[in-house]
């Protein structure tokens, strides 16, 4: 196998690719911060930033997408758990709102002030196909769905009715940026470049 120095410019790209990982509120009062690192570290991906945080719900208002698409998803989950589990959903009755897209920016609203409630831990982490190995790793967003050997589905239980109906977001322990666009994007709101190593 060739050494990482004699990789081209193109190759060395892929050896390089960073993605930002959150564990959340929940993940750092359950103490389970070094066994998430861990699984990180034992796939070989290098911490090039890391940090203990305590935000405030501006930020994650910049973080978390406002696109009509990304709300729309947030319920659109929340509906096929519901469907899934046999419940019939009223916007009206269950959540106070007319439309999908009132749920979906309801739900956001639960997971920004969710995620400005305690410390989180912030991780730049570095190595090959690192935002798609990454969310791999770390499993489907709806922990029941998460399969085992994931971060989600080994170390969460909770599921999108029991978070709706007490008025709060999926506790899944973790956030992992979904594409490389998000992951450069998030890097960026939560690290300086001197705090991020080469």
């Amino acid at each position: 196998m060739a050494k990482a120095n004699n990789f081209n410019r193109e190759e060395k790209k892929y050896l390089r690719e960073r993605t930002l990982v959150l564990i959340k509120p929940e993940g750092v009062s359950r103490k389970l911060v070094g066994r998430i690192i861990q699984r990180f570290e034992d796939l070989d991906y290098k911490i090039v930033g890391l940090g203990l945080v305590q935000a405030s719900e501006k930020i994650f208002d910049q973080h978390y997408p406002k696109d009509q698409n990304w709300v729309e998803r947030l319920a659109t989950k929340t509906l096929e758990s519901a469907a899934a589990s046999g419940i019939e959903v009223d916007l009206k009755r269950d959540y106070g709102v007319k439309t999908k897209i009132e749920l979906g920016r309801l739900i956001r609203t639960w997971l920004i002030k969710f995620m400005a409630s305690g410390p989180i831990v912030k991780i730049c982490l570095e190595g090959p196909f690192a935002v798609e190995k990454i969310r791999k790793i770390t499993g489907a967003t709806i922990p029941i769905k998460a399969e085992a050997g994931t971060i989600r589905g080994d170390f969460s239980f909770d599921s999108a009715i029991m978070a709706n109906l007490q008025k709060r977001p999926v506790l899944n322990l973790i956030h992992a940026a979904e594409t490389k666009e998000d992951a450069l994007k998030e890097i960026k709101l939560w690290f300086k470049d001197s705090e991020l190593s080469d």
